[in-house]
Protein backbone atom coordinates (compact mmCIF):
# COMPACT_ATOMS: atom_id res chain seq x y z
CA UNK A 1 0.00 0.00 0.00
CA UNK A 2 1.20 3.79 -0.27
CA UNK A 3 0.78 4.14 3.00
CA UNK A 4 3.57 1.71 3.70
CA UNK A 5 5.75 3.35 1.09
CA UNK A 6 5.54 6.72 2.84
CA UNK A 7 6.19 5.53 6.41
CA UNK A 8 9.55 3.50 5.13
CA UNK A 9 10.63 6.39 2.93
CA UNK A 10 9.66 9.34 5.09
CA UNK A 11 11.72 8.62 8.46
CA UNK A 12 15.21 8.07 6.26
CA UNK A 13 14.59 11.35 4.21
CA UNK A 14 14.27 13.19 7.48
CA UNK A 15 17.42 11.66 8.56
CA UNK A 16 19.31 13.03 5.58
CA UNK A 17 18.33 16.49 6.05
CA UNK A 18 19.06 16.15 9.76
CA UNK A 19 22.55 15.25 8.56
CA UNK A 20 22.38 18.81 5.98
CA UNK A 21 21.37 20.76 8.98
CA UNK A 22 24.13 22.99 9.45
CA UNK A 23 24.76 23.40 5.57
CA UNK A 24 21.19 24.14 5.09
CA UNK A 25 21.55 26.75 8.17
CA UNK A 26 24.89 28.28 6.92
CA UNK A 27 22.77 29.24 3.58
CA UNK A 28 20.00 31.05 5.99
CA UNK A 29 19.80 34.44 4.89
CA UNK A 30 16.43 35.62 3.73
CA UNK A 31 13.86 36.35 5.44
CA UNK A 32 17.10 37.21 7.99
CA UNK A 33 20.22 35.22 7.98
CA UNK A 34 19.62 34.26 11.81
CA UNK A 35 21.45 30.41 10.26
CA UNK A 36 18.38 28.44 11.68
CA UNK A 37 16.39 26.83 8.26
CA UNK A 38 18.13 23.60 8.14
CA UNK A 39 17.29 22.95 12.10
CA UNK A 40 13.89 24.16 11.84
CA UNK A 41 13.15 22.05 9.20
CA UNK A 42 14.85 18.76 10.80
CA UNK A 43 12.73 19.40 13.82
CA UNK A 44 9.40 19.49 12.01
CA UNK A 45 10.39 16.40 10.04
CA UNK A 46 11.20 14.51 13.23
CA UNK A 47 8.19 15.21 15.01
CA UNK A 48 6.15 13.76 11.59
CA UNK A 49 8.46 10.52 11.67
CA UNK A 50 7.30 10.09 15.74
CA UNK A 51 4.05 10.34 14.48
CA UNK A 52 3.63 8.31 11.47
CA UNK A 53 6.10 5.67 13.73
CA UNK A 54 3.52 5.70 16.13
CA UNK A 55 0.57 4.48 13.96
CA UNK A 56 -0.21 0.73 13.94
CA UNK A 57 0.60 -1.34 10.94
CA UNK A 58 -2.59 -1.80 9.76
CA UNK A 59 -3.13 2.31 9.02
CA UNK A 60 -4.22 3.50 6.01
CA UNK A 61 -3.22 6.50 3.52
CA UNK A 62 -5.75 8.35 5.10
CA UNK A 63 -4.23 7.41 8.65
CA UNK A 64 -0.96 8.38 7.54
CA UNK A 65 -2.11 11.65 6.12
CA UNK A 66 -3.46 12.70 9.61
CA UNK A 67 -0.34 11.68 11.66
CA UNK A 68 1.69 13.95 8.98
CA UNK A 69 -0.71 17.12 8.61
CA UNK A 70 -0.81 16.72 13.29
CA UNK A 71 2.65 15.92 13.76
CA UNK A 72 3.84 18.85 11.19
CA UNK A 73 1.24 21.27 13.03
CA UNK A 74 2.40 20.44 16.60
CA UNK A 75 6.22 20.21 15.51
CA UNK A 76 6.93 23.26 12.68
CA UNK A 77 9.41 25.12 14.10
CA UNK A 78 10.28 28.38 12.68
CA UNK A 79 9.02 30.33 9.47
CA UNK A 80 10.35 27.20 6.90
CA UNK A 81 8.70 24.63 9.49
CA UNK A 82 5.70 26.04 9.34
CA UNK A 83 5.52 25.93 5.20
CA UNK A 84 7.55 22.83 4.99
CA UNK A 85 4.69 21.46 7.39
CA UNK A 86 1.84 22.70 4.63
CA UNK A 87 3.39 21.26 1.71
CA UNK A 88 3.85 18.08 3.53
CA UNK A 89 0.24 18.51 4.51
CA UNK A 90 -1.22 19.16 0.98
CA UNK A 91 0.89 16.20 -0.89
CA UNK A 92 -0.24 13.53 1.93
CA UNK A 93 -3.90 15.12 1.15
CA UNK A 94 -2.93 14.55 -2.16
CA UNK A 95 -2.25 10.85 -1.91
CA UNK A 96 -5.22 9.61 0.39
CA UNK A 97 -6.62 8.75 -2.82
CA UNK A 98 -4.35 6.39 -4.31
CA UNK A 99 -5.94 2.82 -4.09
CA UNK A 100 -2.55 0.70 -4.97
CA UNK A 101 0.83 -0.08 -3.82
CA UNK A 102 2.71 2.45 -5.55
CA UNK A 103 0.93 5.80 -7.07
CA UNK A 104 0.60 6.27 -10.46
CA UNK A 105 2.48 9.59 -12.52
CA UNK A 106 -0.54 11.36 -12.44
CA UNK A 107 -1.39 10.61 -8.58
CA UNK A 108 1.81 12.06 -7.94
CA UNK A 109 1.41 15.04 -10.04
CA UNK A 110 -2.00 15.53 -8.49
CA UNK A 111 -0.41 15.18 -4.97
CA UNK A 112 2.19 18.15 -5.87
CA UNK A 113 -0.74 20.24 -7.07
CA UNK A 114 -2.32 19.71 -3.78
CA UNK A 115 0.87 20.59 -2.01
CA UNK A 116 1.35 23.75 -4.16
CA UNK A 117 -2.26 25.39 -3.28
CA UNK A 118 -2.34 24.16 0.65
CA UNK A 119 1.21 25.65 0.53
CA UNK A 120 0.27 28.77 -1.21
CA UNK A 121 -2.93 29.41 0.51
CA UNK A 122 -0.85 29.62 4.39
CA UNK A 123 1.63 32.63 3.17
CA UNK A 124 -0.23 35.89 2.65
CA UNK A 125 2.99 36.88 0.64
CA UNK A 126 4.25 34.22 -1.23
CA UNK A 127 8.35 35.57 -2.47
CA UNK A 128 9.74 34.06 -5.47
CA UNK A 129 13.44 32.27 -4.68
CA UNK A 130 12.14 30.63 -2.06
CA UNK A 131 10.73 26.82 -0.91
CA UNK A 132 7.63 27.90 -2.56
CA UNK A 133 8.99 27.90 -6.21
CA UNK A 134 10.65 25.07 -6.02
CA UNK A 135 7.69 23.32 -5.14
CA UNK A 136 5.46 24.50 -7.91
CA UNK A 137 8.39 24.24 -10.01
CA UNK A 138 8.60 20.58 -9.19
CA UNK A 139 4.69 20.47 -9.55
CA UNK A 140 5.05 21.95 -13.36
CA UNK A 141 7.49 19.49 -14.25
CA UNK A 142 5.29 16.25 -12.55
CA UNK A 143 2.29 17.52 -14.66
CA UNK A 144 4.33 17.86 -17.63
CA UNK A 145 5.78 14.05 -17.01
CA UNK A 146 2.65 12.78 -16.53
CA UNK A 147 1.03 13.78 -19.87
CA UNK A 148 4.36 12.25 -21.41
CA UNK A 149 3.37 8.75 -23.17
CA UNK A 150 4.89 5.46 -21.70
CA UNK A 151 6.41 7.38 -18.37
CA UNK A 152 7.10 5.42 -15.63
CA UNK A 153 6.82 6.75 -12.33
CA UNK A 154 10.98 5.43 -11.39
CA UNK A 155 11.69 8.02 -14.58
CA UNK A 156 9.60 10.43 -12.81
CA UNK A 157 10.58 10.71 -9.49
CA UNK A 158 14.20 10.65 -11.07
CA UNK A 159 13.14 13.50 -13.53
CA UNK A 160 11.34 15.19 -10.44
CA UNK A 161 14.42 15.40 -8.35
CA UNK A 162 16.99 16.94 -11.57
CA UNK A 163 13.97 19.88 -11.53
CA UNK A 164 14.30 20.51 -7.88
CA UNK A 165 17.93 20.91 -7.88
CA UNK A 166 17.52 22.84 -11.23
CA UNK A 167 15.06 25.20 -9.72
CA UNK A 168 17.40 26.04 -6.27
CA UNK A 169 20.22 26.87 -8.73
CA UNK A 170 17.92 29.78 -10.28
CA UNK A 171 16.80 31.12 -7.13
CA UNK A 172 19.24 33.66 -6.87
CA UNK A 173 18.07 35.36 -9.90
CA UNK A 174 14.73 35.65 -8.46
CA UNK A 175 15.55 36.70 -4.99
CA UNK A 176 18.01 39.44 -4.89
CA UNK A 177 19.70 39.26 -1.05
CA UNK A 178 20.61 35.79 -2.17
CA UNK A 179 23.16 36.85 -4.95
CA UNK A 180 24.09 39.45 -3.07
CA UNK A 181 25.09 36.64 -0.69
CA UNK A 182 26.34 34.46 -2.69
CA UNK A 183 24.29 31.60 -1.44
CA UNK A 184 20.39 29.88 -2.95
CA UNK A 185 17.66 29.61 -0.99
CA UNK A 186 18.39 27.75 2.36
CA UNK A 187 14.27 26.41 2.51
CA UNK A 188 14.57 25.48 -0.79
CA UNK A 189 17.74 23.51 -1.13
CA UNK A 190 16.45 22.02 2.08
CA UNK A 191 13.27 20.72 0.03
CA UNK A 192 15.61 19.12 -2.93
CA UNK A 193 17.38 17.75 -0.15
CA UNK A 194 14.59 15.98 1.10
CA UNK A 195 12.84 15.03 -2.04
CA UNK A 196 16.01 13.25 -3.33
CA UNK A 197 16.46 11.16 0.09
CA UNK A 198 12.96 10.02 -0.08
CA UNK A 199 13.56 9.03 -3.81
CA UNK A 200 16.54 7.35 -3.28
CA UNK A 201 14.79 5.30 -0.46
CA UNK A 202 11.86 4.77 -2.22
CA UNK A 203 14.23 3.01 -5.43
CA UNK A 204 16.44 1.50 -2.40
CA UNK A 205 19.85 3.33 -3.18
CA UNK A 206 22.11 6.22 -1.45
CA UNK A 207 23.84 7.23 -4.52
CA UNK A 208 22.77 9.78 -6.53
CA UNK A 209 20.61 9.59 -9.58
CA UNK A 210 22.80 8.64 -13.15
CA UNK A 211 20.61 5.61 -14.77
CA UNK A 212 17.35 7.71 -16.66
CA UNK A 213 17.30 9.95 -19.99
CA UNK A 214 16.72 13.42 -19.43
CA UNK A 215 18.97 16.79 -20.38
CA UNK A 216 21.02 16.60 -16.95
CA UNK A 217 21.78 13.98 -14.45
CA UNK A 218 20.86 15.14 -10.58
CA UNK A 219 25.03 15.26 -10.10
CA UNK A 220 24.81 17.88 -12.44
CA UNK A 221 22.16 19.66 -10.93
CA UNK A 222 23.82 19.66 -7.82
CA UNK A 223 27.04 21.07 -9.57
CA UNK A 224 24.50 23.71 -11.02
CA UNK A 225 23.74 24.59 -6.73
CA UNK A 226 27.49 24.35 -5.76
CA UNK A 227 28.87 27.04 -8.17
CA UNK A 228 26.35 29.67 -6.92
CA UNK A 229 26.86 28.85 -3.28
CA UNK A 230 30.02 31.17 -1.56
CA UNK A 231 28.55 31.55 1.94
CA UNK A 232 29.10 34.98 3.10
CA UNK A 233 30.13 35.81 6.59
CA UNK A 234 27.43 39.04 6.04
CA UNK A 235 28.94 41.35 8.67
CA UNK A 236 27.21 44.37 7.02
CA UNK A 237 23.73 43.38 7.67
CA UNK A 238 22.01 45.84 9.41
CA UNK A 239 19.54 43.36 11.03
CA UNK A 240 15.41 43.02 10.43
CA UNK A 241 13.20 45.54 11.28
CA UNK A 242 11.95 42.93 13.65
CA UNK A 243 13.73 40.74 16.64
CA UNK A 244 11.93 38.32 17.89
CA UNK A 245 10.88 34.98 16.02
CA UNK A 246 7.43 34.15 17.90
CA UNK A 247 5.48 30.49 17.41
CA UNK A 248 3.47 28.96 19.47
CA UNK A 249 0.64 26.57 19.42
CA UNK A 250 -2.91 27.89 19.83
CA UNK A 251 -6.83 26.77 20.28
CA UNK A 252 -9.22 28.54 19.95
CA UNK A 253 -12.28 28.81 22.23
CA UNK A 254 -14.61 29.81 19.50
CA UNK A 255 -16.05 28.06 16.31
CA UNK A 256 -16.30 31.62 15.34
CA UNK A 257 -12.42 32.42 15.70
CA UNK A 258 -11.39 34.77 13.13
CA UNK A 259 -8.98 33.73 11.14
CA UNK A 260 -7.89 36.97 8.71
CA UNK A 261 -8.74 39.57 11.93
CA UNK A 262 -5.68 37.12 13.55
CA UNK A 263 -3.56 37.39 10.29
CA UNK A 264 -4.26 41.37 10.07
CA UNK A 265 -2.83 41.81 13.72
CA UNK A 266 0.12 39.77 13.31
CA UNK A 267 0.77 41.35 10.46
CA UNK A 268 0.22 45.05 12.38
CA UNK A 269 2.62 43.35 14.73
CA UNK A 270 5.32 42.95 12.54
CA UNK A 271 6.07 40.18 8.96
CA UNK A 272 6.32 37.04 8.33
CA UNK A 273 2.71 36.02 9.57
CA UNK A 274 1.71 32.20 8.95
CA UNK A 275 -1.16 31.09 10.85
CA UNK A 276 -1.78 27.44 9.73
CA UNK A 277 -4.08 24.55 10.95
CA UNK A 278 -7.88 24.63 11.32
CA UNK A 279 -10.75 25.55 13.74
CA UNK A 280 -9.56 24.79 16.97
CA UNK A 281 -6.39 23.98 16.86
CA UNK A 282 -3.29 26.50 14.81
CA UNK A 283 0.21 27.16 14.93
CA UNK A 284 1.10 30.72 14.74
CA UNK A 285 3.95 32.32 14.15
CA UNK A 286 5.28 35.95 13.52
CA UNK A 287 8.46 38.25 13.70
CA UNK A 288 8.05 40.96 16.09
CA UNK A 289 9.23 43.41 18.24
CA UNK A 290 6.69 42.71 20.96
CA UNK A 291 6.09 38.91 21.47
CA UNK A 292 4.48 39.70 24.58
CA UNK A 293 1.82 42.02 22.79
CA UNK A 294 1.09 39.06 20.24
CA UNK A 295 0.80 36.45 22.69
CA UNK A 296 -1.82 38.36 25.13
CA UNK A 297 -3.63 39.14 22.31
CA UNK A 298 -4.06 35.34 21.69
CA UNK A 299 -4.69 34.33 25.03
CA UNK A 300 -8.06 36.53 25.00
CA UNK A 301 -9.54 34.38 22.23
CA UNK A 302 -7.81 30.93 23.54
CA UNK A 303 -5.36 28.96 24.93
CA UNK A 304 -1.61 29.15 24.36
CA UNK A 305 1.06 27.01 24.81
CA UNK A 306 5.04 25.05 23.29
CA UNK A 307 5.64 28.65 22.61
CA UNK A 308 9.46 29.74 21.68
CA UNK A 309 10.48 33.26 21.09
CA UNK A 310 14.25 33.48 18.92
CA UNK A 311 16.51 36.47 19.07
CA UNK A 312 17.27 36.66 15.60
CA UNK A 313 19.48 39.34 15.85
CA UNK A 314 22.16 36.79 18.20
CA UNK A 315 20.93 33.96 15.93
CA UNK A 316 22.44 35.90 13.13
CA UNK A 317 25.64 36.70 15.02
CA UNK A 318 25.72 32.65 16.10
CA UNK A 319 25.94 32.20 11.96
CA UNK A 320 28.34 34.70 10.96
CA UNK A 321 30.89 33.81 13.89
CA UNK A 322 30.15 29.85 12.75
CA UNK A 323 30.75 30.73 9.09
CA UNK A 324 33.37 32.73 9.86
CA UNK A 325 35.06 29.91 11.92
CA UNK A 326 34.36 26.90 8.96
CA UNK A 327 36.12 29.11 6.36
CA UNK A 328 39.38 29.34 8.64
CA UNK A 329 39.58 25.43 9.46
CA UNK A 330 41.65 23.67 7.11
CA UNK A 331 43.00 27.24 5.59
CA UNK A 332 46.74 27.41 6.21
CA UNK A 333 47.87 30.52 8.47
CA UNK A 334 49.39 33.18 6.07
CA UNK A 335 52.38 34.93 7.05
CA UNK A 336 50.54 38.85 6.94
CA UNK A 337 47.01 39.81 6.44
CA UNK A 338 45.45 42.92 5.65
CA UNK A 339 41.82 44.69 7.47
CA UNK A 340 40.73 47.68 5.70
CA UNK A 341 37.64 49.86 6.57
CA UNK A 342 35.40 50.70 3.60
CA UNK A 343 31.88 52.69 3.19
CA UNK A 344 30.58 51.52 -0.39
CA UNK A 345 30.63 48.39 -2.03
CA UNK A 346 33.06 49.47 -5.04
CA UNK A 347 35.36 50.67 -2.85
CA UNK A 348 35.30 47.24 -0.91
CA UNK A 349 36.28 45.57 -4.42
CA UNK A 350 39.17 47.70 -5.08
CA UNK A 351 40.78 46.73 -1.89
CA UNK A 352 40.20 42.64 -1.93
CA UNK A 353 41.62 43.37 -5.68
CA UNK A 354 44.61 44.82 -4.33
CA UNK A 355 45.38 42.40 -1.25
CA UNK A 356 42.64 42.91 1.84
CA UNK A 357 42.07 40.34 3.27
CA UNK A 358 38.97 41.43 5.59
CA UNK A 359 36.88 44.47 4.50
CA UNK A 360 35.11 45.93 7.27
CA UNK A 361 31.85 48.21 6.38
CA UNK A 362 32.05 51.54 7.70
CA UNK A 363 33.47 55.52 7.04
CA UNK A 364 31.94 58.40 8.10
CA UNK A 365 29.08 58.81 10.71
CA UNK A 366 29.03 54.69 10.59
CA UNK A 367 31.90 54.22 12.62
CA UNK A 368 32.73 50.06 13.37
CA UNK A 369 33.43 49.46 16.68
CA UNK A 370 36.76 47.98 17.97
CA UNK A 371 34.85 44.40 18.35
CA UNK A 372 34.30 44.43 15.31
CA UNK A 373 37.92 45.47 13.55
CA UNK A 374 39.13 42.99 16.19
CA UNK A 375 37.26 40.00 14.99
CA UNK A 376 38.27 40.83 11.20
CA UNK A 377 41.95 40.78 12.27
CA UNK A 378 41.18 37.49 14.06
CA UNK A 379 39.47 36.14 10.68
CA UNK A 380 42.12 37.17 8.46
CA UNK A 381 44.22 33.74 10.06
CA UNK A 382 47.54 35.08 9.58
CA UNK A 383 50.78 35.71 12.01
CA UNK A 384 51.08 39.33 11.43
CA UNK A 385 48.17 41.73 10.65
CA UNK A 386 48.13 44.93 8.93
CA UNK A 387 44.89 47.41 9.87
CA UNK A 388 43.93 50.68 7.44
CA UNK A 389 41.24 52.46 9.31
CA UNK A 390 40.78 55.01 6.67
CA UNK A 391 39.02 57.35 8.54
CA UNK A 392 40.18 59.59 11.11
CA UNK A 393 37.50 58.51 13.40
CA UNK A 394 37.84 55.12 13.08
CA UNK A 395 42.04 55.52 14.14
CA UNK A 396 41.81 55.21 17.78
CA UNK A 397 39.35 52.00 17.40
CA UNK A 398 41.55 50.07 14.85
CA UNK A 399 44.35 50.86 17.36
CA UNK A 400 42.57 49.74 20.52
CA UNK A 401 41.96 46.29 18.47
CA UNK A 402 45.60 46.24 17.14
CA UNK A 403 46.40 46.47 21.12
CA UNK A 404 44.26 44.02 22.33
CA UNK A 405 44.60 41.28 19.85
CA UNK A 406 46.20 37.84 21.38
CA UNK A 407 45.89 35.55 18.23
CA UNK A 408 48.37 37.52 16.31
CA UNK A 409 50.84 40.55 15.83
CA UNK A 410 48.78 43.71 14.62
CA UNK A 411 50.23 46.74 13.50
CA UNK A 412 48.16 50.38 12.20
CA UNK A 413 48.67 52.49 9.53
CA UNK A 414 47.25 55.34 9.99
CA UNK A 415 45.13 56.41 7.09
CA UNK A 416 42.48 59.07 6.72
CA UNK A 417 40.80 58.10 3.76
CA UNK A 418 40.17 54.86 1.42
CA UNK A 419 42.25 56.20 -1.49
CA UNK A 420 44.95 56.51 1.04
CA UNK A 421 44.70 53.07 1.84
CA UNK A 422 44.69 52.33 -1.94
CA UNK A 423 47.98 53.81 -2.11
CA UNK A 424 49.59 51.55 0.85
CA UNK A 425 48.44 48.85 -0.44
CA UNK A 426 49.75 48.97 -4.05
CA UNK A 427 53.40 49.28 -2.17
CA UNK A 428 53.24 46.05 -0.30
CA UNK A 429 55.54 43.40 -0.39
CA UNK A 430 54.15 40.04 0.70
CA UNK A 431 57.79 38.52 1.22
CA UNK A 432 58.66 41.34 3.80
CA UNK A 433 57.40 41.35 7.05
CA UNK A 434 54.90 43.34 8.77
CA UNK A 435 57.39 46.09 9.76
CA UNK A 436 59.06 46.74 6.53
CA UNK A 437 55.60 47.20 5.09
CA UNK A 438 54.29 49.78 7.17
CA UNK A 439 57.12 51.68 6.92
CA UNK A 440 56.70 51.01 3.53
CA UNK A 441 52.61 51.67 3.60
CA UNK A 442 53.47 55.13 5.86
CA UNK A 443 55.84 56.68 3.45
CA UNK A 444 53.31 56.04 0.32
CA UNK A 445 50.15 57.22 2.38
CA UNK A 446 52.06 60.75 2.99
CA UNK A 447 52.64 61.35 -1.06
CA UNK A 448 48.55 60.66 -0.70
CA UNK A 449 46.47 64.37 -0.99
CA UNK A 450 42.60 63.93 -0.45
CA UNK A 451 39.42 65.64 -1.65
CA UNK A 452 36.00 64.70 -0.80
CA UNK A 453 32.73 66.76 -1.97
CA UNK A 454 29.50 66.25 0.16
CA UNK A 455 26.32 68.38 1.23
CA UNK A 456 25.72 69.97 4.36
CA UNK A 457 23.10 68.87 6.85
CA UNK A 458 23.25 72.03 9.04
CA UNK A 459 24.47 75.83 9.16
CA UNK A 460 28.39 76.12 9.74
CA UNK A 461 31.50 78.02 8.14
CA UNK A 462 34.10 77.65 5.99
CA UNK A 463 38.04 77.21 6.55
CA UNK A 464 37.97 80.97 5.67
CA UNK A 465 34.96 81.76 7.84
CA UNK A 466 32.45 82.51 5.37
CA UNK A 467 28.74 81.09 5.78
CA UNK A 468 27.91 77.67 4.94
CA UNK A 469 24.18 76.97 4.87
CA UNK A 470 22.23 73.77 5.17
CA UNK A 471 21.60 72.20 1.75
CA UNK A 472 25.27 73.80 0.40
CA UNK A 473 27.41 71.51 -1.92
CA UNK A 474 31.13 71.49 -0.05
CA UNK A 475 34.47 70.75 -1.08
CA UNK A 476 36.84 69.52 1.79
CA UNK A 477 40.67 68.88 1.82
CA UNK A 478 42.58 67.52 4.68
CA UNK A 479 39.54 68.22 6.79
CA UNK A 480 38.73 72.08 6.16
CA UNK A 481 36.03 72.84 4.24
CA UNK A 482 38.13 74.82 1.33
CA UNK A 483 35.39 75.56 -1.39
CA UNK A 484 31.07 76.18 -0.90
CA UNK A 485 28.76 75.97 -4.00
CA UNK A 486 25.48 74.69 -5.31
CA UNK A 487 26.70 72.41 -7.93
CA UNK A 488 28.38 68.60 -7.25
CA UNK A 489 30.69 69.02 -10.78
CA UNK A 490 31.83 72.95 -10.02
CA UNK A 491 32.65 72.20 -5.99
CA UNK A 492 34.85 69.20 -7.52
CA UNK A 493 36.92 71.47 -10.15
CA UNK A 494 37.39 74.09 -7.88
CA UNK A 495 38.51 71.72 -5.48
CA UNK A 496 40.88 70.15 -7.70
CA UNK A 497 42.20 73.38 -8.90
CA UNK A 498 42.70 74.69 -5.43
CA UNK A 499 44.67 71.41 -4.34
CA UNK A 500 46.58 71.84 -7.76
CA UNK A 501 47.61 75.29 -7.67
CA UNK A 502 49.46 74.38 -4.17
CA UNK A 503 51.27 71.41 -5.28
CA UNK A 504 50.78 70.14 -9.13
CA UNK A 505 49.96 66.58 -9.24
CA UNK A 506 49.79 63.50 -12.37
CA UNK A 507 47.38 61.37 -11.31
CA UNK A 508 44.13 61.72 -10.08
CA UNK A 509 42.13 58.56 -8.86
CA UNK A 510 38.14 59.87 -8.10
CA UNK A 511 35.57 57.74 -6.92
CA UNK A 512 31.67 57.73 -7.44
CA UNK A 513 29.22 57.45 -4.53
CA UNK A 514 25.77 56.02 -4.56
CA UNK A 515 24.30 59.41 -5.20
CA UNK A 516 25.94 60.02 -8.71
CA UNK A 517 25.00 57.75 -11.37
CA UNK A 518 27.22 57.10 -14.35
CA UNK A 519 25.91 59.84 -16.61
CA UNK A 520 26.49 62.32 -14.03
CA UNK A 521 30.13 60.84 -13.09
CA UNK A 522 31.18 60.37 -16.72
CA UNK A 523 30.29 63.87 -17.42
CA UNK A 524 32.28 65.45 -14.47
CA UNK A 525 35.62 63.41 -16.04
CA UNK A 526 34.92 65.05 -18.69
CA UNK A 527 34.85 68.38 -17.19
CA UNK A 528 38.25 67.63 -14.79
CA UNK A 529 39.66 66.44 -18.30
CA UNK A 530 39.08 69.63 -20.14
CA UNK A 531 40.27 71.72 -17.04
CA UNK A 532 43.26 69.92 -16.44
CA UNK A 533 44.32 68.21 -19.43
CA UNK A 534 48.01 67.34 -17.97
CA UNK A 535 46.35 65.04 -15.43
CA UNK A 536 46.02 61.66 -15.52
CA UNK A 537 42.84 60.47 -14.16
CA UNK A 538 41.84 57.02 -12.46
CA UNK A 539 38.35 56.65 -12.11
CA UNK A 540 36.11 54.20 -10.30
CA UNK A 541 32.91 53.61 -9.10
CA UNK A 542 32.95 53.69 -5.34
CA UNK A 543 29.76 54.00 -4.33
CA UNK A 544 29.91 55.50 -0.75
CA UNK A 545 27.26 57.56 0.64
CA UNK A 546 27.09 60.96 1.53
CA UNK A 547 30.17 61.73 -0.39
CA UNK A 548 29.18 61.47 -4.32
CA UNK A 549 33.01 62.33 -5.46
CA UNK A 550 35.69 61.64 -3.14
CA UNK A 551 39.11 61.70 -4.83
CA UNK A 552 43.24 62.14 -4.63
CA UNK A 553 46.07 63.73 -6.46
CA UNK A 554 49.14 61.96 -6.28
Amino acid sequence: MISTVIRTCFPIAAAVLQEKADEINKLNVFPVPDGDTGTNMSLTLATVVHEVESLPDSASMTDVAQAITHGSLMGARGNSGVITSQILRGVAEGLVPVKGEHAMPSEVASALRNGVTVAFKAVRKPVEGTILTVLRDVSAKADQLAKTRDMTLDDMLDQIVVEAYESVARTPDLLPVLKENGVVDSGAYGLATFIEAFVNAYRGRSDELTDFQTTVSTGDAKSQVANVVDIEINDDWAGSEFRYCTEFLFHADSPRFDEEACLRYFASMGDCELLVGSNPDYKCHVHTNRPDRVIRHMLHRGQVWNVFVHNMDLEAQERTEGIRADKAVGVPRKPLGFVAVAAGSGEADILTSLGVDVVVQGGQTMNPSTADILAAIESCNADEVIVLPDNGNIRMAAEAAASTCESCKAYVVVTHSVLQAFAAMLVVEAEEGAEANVEAMAEAVEGVRDGEVTTAVRDSQAADGSPIHAGDVMGIQDGKISVVGSDVTNVTLQLIDLMQAEEEGDTLTILAGSDLDDDAFEALQEAIAEAQPDLEIDAHRGEQPLYPVVFSIE
